[in-house]
């Protein structure tokens, strides 16, 4: 409730994600719709769920294990899957997935132009539809081109964001979901605007935005925020 001279509260969905994690590509649509609330803010957190020594080259045998996941939320979110990835990516055993690259991306193109959230969704798109590898420079480079960035000057940001940056906001984020006691990724945290945070189970929401939508626009109304 907001009276007198007090400050409206600023509720905020925390969104603890990883750009290869296939789940968080099911609920892509789940943050637009959230994007879309009046009044809501969409932070986002990057995870690292592939860093380091979890960098994984692709297998066939990382293929068999990927493959009846990807179906899975397929069939749940109503996200496509392209033949691009299906049988081009997921066959090139020289191709490596590594999450770091995409995740400075991402905070490359929320310092250079406030687009962290739309590069996390085409560099998603890249990866799971049209088959690229996100994990390569050139390819992240073309990407923050098509969303109006300069190229130069992208990576430029890209320098600045790299490694130490990076590692800070993977750790910050890891730091969040065992804060919060998130099982993964994607995890979505709603601070109501006091402080309080508490975790959204999104399993009935998967290929229901307009759900989620009104149930955060509900919540997030002029008398404030609460679950």
């Amino acid at each position: 409730m907001v009276s007198g001279n007090q400050e409206p509260v600023k509720p905020t969905l925390h969104y603890i994600f990883d750009p290869l994690c296939g789940w968080c590509y099911g609920a892509a649509p789940l943050v637009e719709a959230a994007r879309a609330v009046p009044g809501l803010t969409v932070a986002f957190h990057g995870g690292g769920m592939m860093t380091g020594s979890n960098r994984r080259q692709i297998t066939p045998e990382w293929r068999g294990y990927v493959l009846p996941h990807d179906r899975r939320i397929e069939q749940l979110s109503g996200q496509p899957f392209g033949d691009a990835y299906v049988n081009g990516l997921l066959n090139d055993t020289t191709a490596m997935m590594d999450s770091e690259p995409p995740i400075t991306a991402i905070l490359a193109a929320e310092a250079l132009a406030g687009k962290g959230l739309d590069m996390l969704q085409r560099v998603q798109r890249a990866h799971y539809v049209d088959g690229l590898r996100i994990a390569d420079l050139p390819v992240l480079v073309t990407l923050a081109q098509e969303l109006g960035m300069d190229g130069t000057a992208f990576q430029a940001e890209y320098a600045q964001q790299a490694r130490a940056a990076t590692q800070q906001h993977i750790d910050a984020s890891r730091a969040l979901l065992a804060q919060v006691g998130g099982q993964g990724f994607p995890t979505f945290v709603l601070d109501d605007g006091s402080g309080k945070l508490s975790v959204i189970d999104i399993g009935g929401f998967l290929g229901q935005p307009a759900k989620l939508q009104a149930q955060l626009g509900g919540i997030c109304d002029a008398q404030g925020c609460s679950l």
